[in-house]
């Protein structure tokens, strides 16, 4: 029987990605947690600071959990606000993580990288998936450290560690998180509560992102796929589409013609500068078959379905 432990299952990832866990292997299997309590979660919830060892190995024992998705970290923007914090939560999480799946024989591991591993010393459009890593800010340098480490356990002590290199994850389930990316999430918000939006990016500036379905879809795919498929054991680089705030703009137009944005660029502008504009991921759709379902006109349709109904129920 497959039981399940998931850190940070109250983020914008984990809290879409416990449902899907749940439903695919049944609520009873998946033991979902966070630093914070969710009081409204449907399921077995725990409260958890990933940075304490034992309390993740106390839950290990008692649950008899054998796959473990490692969620909780800092994202990029709240990263650069403290980064000896975010760095000292991002790595004493994941060592924790790593060493209980050693001694207790956890089958998988899940662990979640970024495009913000690149930095900027990369082709910058169709980004390979073994460039010179040299990131700008401190969450993708714990990130690129970590891909390592799950690459140093897999080798030393054959704990199976699979990672994506997701790109900007945009979704209708939550509010932004913290991300350099997220303003392609608070932009459909906007749109949806008829209010102006300012950007903090140039309106030029290209970023890969991906939709929530498609990359809940990447995640699980690559869970499933056989070990002896697994030939990248640091991170897969992952694709959904590439497009600018200019773009996404104009695709929420062609709903809402009214719809009115600025560009006040501020200090996430210099990390998006050193990020990619898109992502060679053809490691990932040979070693295991994936291919992006969503493109930027087809996600904002459901994105604006999906909130207004949101808000709508909000209102009643």
């Amino acid at each position: 029987m497959i039981k399940i432990l998931i850190t940070g299952a109250g983020g914008q990832l984990g809290s879409v990605l416990t449902k899907e866990l749940q439903q695919k292997f049944g609520v009873q299997n998946v033991i979902a947690t966070d630093l914070l309590e969710k009081p409204n979660f449907m399921g077995h919830f725990e409260q958890l600071d990933a940075t304490d060892y034992k309390a993740i190995e106390k839950i290990v024992v008692e649950n008899k959990i054998n796959q473990i998705y490692h969620l909780a970290a800092i994202l990029s923007a709240k990263g650069e606000e403290n980064p000896l914090k975010t760095w000292d939560i991002n790595m004493k999480s994941l060592f924790n993580v790593l060493e209980v799946s050693r001694l207790y024989g956890i089958d998988k591991v899940f662990y979640p990288s970024s495009i913000a591993v690149f930095g900027d010393k990369i082709p910058r459009e169709n980004t390979p998936q073994n460039p010179n890593l040299t990131p700008t800010t401190v969450y993708g340098i714990s990130k690129s450290s970590g891909e390592n480490w799950g690459n140093y356990y897999f080798e030393k002590y054959g704990l199976d560690v699979r990672s994506l290199r997701y790109p900007g994850i945009i979704g209708y389930q939550s509010l932004p998180g913290g991300g350099t990316t997220d303003y392609a999430v608070d932009i459909y918000h906007k749109a949806v509560k008829k209010e102006k939006f300012s950007c903090f990016l140039e309106k030029n500036t290209v970023l890969p992102m991906i939709f929530m379905n498609d990359a809940i879809r990447a995640t699980v795919a690559l869970m499933d796929a056989p070990k002896e498929n697994i030939s990248v054991r640091t991170s897969y680089n992952l694709a959904g589409m590439s497009f600018s705030p200019k773009e996404i703009f104009e695709s929420i137009k062609k709903i809402y013609p009214n719809f009115r944005i600025s560009y006040k660029p501020d200090f996430r502008q210099k990390i998006a500068s050193s990020w990619p504009q898109s992502i060679n991921d053809t490691n990932a759709r040979e070693d295991w078959g994936w291919k992006p379902a969503y493109n930027l006109d087809r996600m904002s349709k459901i994105m604006i379905q999906k909130l207004e109904e949101q808000y709508k129920l909000a209102t009643i």
